[in-house]
């Protein structure tokens, strides 16, 4: 009965030389039929993070040229073509006339009709800011408008996160509203305007602004000047937005305290 013992146990120590066991039972290199590794967590990289962030910098970058040159262009084309000649706008005149006298620098004209009641274009030239106000302060507006996108380029490093495509695009479209605008200060000491909404709707029950004008939307404006607040818009959407989540996500937090 000793005898096949002690095969048993030679035939055992021979599977044991070919095929060594780890400790536990399970050869090496061997793994458990239906076991699942757990999935080793990966963080995102110096190179992805620089990656994101050049991706909003070209998002940022592209709606500030876009913005400008689209605004540029289309008041040289307007000024070029609304009236029966072109209007070419000088620096010295504009300063020789004064916060005063600009709007007598572009001849009588014809505004063109676009869409009846909805848009028209009309030449202006507006010594202020956005809407007319604060005429005659074109170097306050200048050093106004280089602080605001000192400000902007701050908030975007600072302030934005890579994923954040919507303010990058709002901040790119304020970029160009002002830019637009600085370059016409620069350039030839006033702004130059064209479009005008909604003309000839009056406000209702005869009210009036307290310019005595009784239009909806009286003033005259650019693509700059759009730019700029629908920049404004998109921030203020944005906000709201992050807003409501971090809202939302406290009150979940705490009810499942």
């Amino acid at each position: 009965m000793r005898a096949p013992r002690h095969a048993d146990r030679q035939s055992q120590t021979r599977r044991d030389a070919l095929d060594p066991a780890e400790p536990g039972g399970r050869p090496p290199g061997r793994q458990v039929r239906g076991a699942v590794s757990a999935p080793t967590p990966t963080l995102p990289g110096p190179g992805l993070a620089s990656r994101r962030w050049r991706g909003a910098w070209v998002r940022l970058l592209v709606a500030t040229v876009l913005g400008v040159a689209v605004d540029l262009i289309s008041k040289a084309v307007a000024f070029a073509s609304i009236a029966e000649q072109p209007v070419t706008i000088r620096r010295s005149d504009v300063l020789a006339a004064g916060a005063d006298g600009v709007r007598r620098l572009v001849p009588p004209h014809e505004p063109v009709t676009v869409a009846p009641h909805l848009l028209e274009f009309r030449l202006v030239l507006n010594p202020g800011a956005v809407f007319g106000m604060g005429p005659g302060r074109r170097w306050f507006f200048v050093g106004f408008s280089i602080v605001a996108v000192a400000m902007g380029l701050w908030a975007f490093a600072r302030w934005t996160r890579p994923r954040d495509r919507w303010a990058h695009v709002g901040l790119g479209l304020i970029f160009s509203g002002a830019i637009g605008n600085l370059y016409d200060r620069v350039r030839f000491g006033v702004v130059r305007d064209f479009l005008h909404p909604l003309p000839g709707v009056n406000l209702p029950f005869g009210w009036a602004w307290p310019s005595g004008a009784r239009e909806v939307w009286p003033w005259v404006s650019n693509v700059a000047d759009a730019a700029l607040l629908a920049g404004i818009a998109i921030l203020v959407v944005h906000l709201w937005r992050a807003d409501a989540g971090r809202a939302a996500r406290s009150a979940a937090d705490a009810g499942s305290a």
